[in-house]
């Protein structure tokens, strides 16, 4: 069983209408939070589930090898994820594995970083890295709304260090931690399942559900490449959540890091 410790890697800032689609901003706004500019803060937040013998981190944050690339979102507080696991009382050679939901620069920058000679390894060098192959294959060949999104300093380096496992199927990793694929969001996003004893399950569903206020299946992000698939996954997941009693853990929300859903009529909300 694991114990699971939230790290908060640092802020982004998002148009609230990008992030919430079709919905209205009268809607939105009563759930969550934008500054004059309709810009919402989002979390980058991360997950690190530690066992007797395996200690894996969940998705690492954008780093700081692509600040200008990425600054139209304004990357601020950012806190470096190698330090956060320090502060736990790890070290990041002691990382046995690395799971990257997808690869867009949010979610991981900090698989690679810039070693003391100014070169790209990956900052995990003990560590398995588990992607899906489905990601692998929309990295090389990157569709028009995700391409600026996905950067090749952040996975290259792992593939070619010979430490990149590709998922082709749901699979358990580990005892009591699985990895299951969904798409909408991107092709082949991993949603982890940790089993952590008493606590129950929790998940790490990625921008699949990147904020409480994303639950209802109506809520897509624009920035999802099919809101429809978006929604039928999400329902998919969340039938499983409701009845399982899961914990979900929110990759993006800058208020609640995690909440269980409950069933309402025909849709789903978080209970916060």
């Amino acid at each position: 069983m694991y114990k699971i410790d939230i790290i908060d890697s640092g802020y982004i800032m998002a148009d609230g209408g990008a992030m919430f689609g079709a919905i209205p901003k009268r809607a939105w706004s009563r759930r969550y939070p934008s500054n004059d500019e309709n810009l919402c803060p989002l979390v980058m937040r991360c997950a690190l589930a530690t066992s007797d013998n395996r200690k894996i981190l969940i998705d690492t944050g954008m780093g700081d090898k692509h600040l200008h690339k990425a600054s139209y979102y304004q990357p601020h507080s950012l806190i470096n994820i190698e330090d956060a696991i320090q502060h736990l009382g790890y070290k990041s050679d002691e990382i046995t594995d690395v799971v990257l939901t997808h690869l867009h620069f949010d979610h991981c920058g900090h698989a690679t970083r810039k070693d003391k000679n100014g070169n790209i390894t990956p900052a995990f060098k003990n560590a398995r890295y588990w992607l899906s192959l489905k990601q692998w294959d929309n990295f090389q060949n990157p569709n028009l709304l995700e391409e600026d999104s996905i950067f090749a300093e952040n996975i290259m380096p792992v593939y070619e260090s010979g430490l990149l496992n590709l998922v082709k199927e749901d699979t358990l990793i580990g005892e009591g931690f699985g990895l299951r694929l969904f798409d909408g969001h991107s092709t082949g996003q991993l949603v982890a399942y940790i089993e952590t004893g008493n606590d129950g399950t929790y998940t790490f569903p990625g921008d699949l559900i990147p904020t409480s206020a994303h639950v209802p299946l109506e809520w897509i992000s624009a920035y999802d490449i099919c809101a429809l698939t978006s929604a039928k996954e999400k329902q998919r997941f969340l039938i499983e959540a409701e009845k399982e009693n899961y914990t979900l853990i929110y990759c993006h929300d800058s208020i609640h890091a995690r909440s269980k859903v409950k069933k309402l009529n025909n849709n789903f909300k978080a209970c916060l």
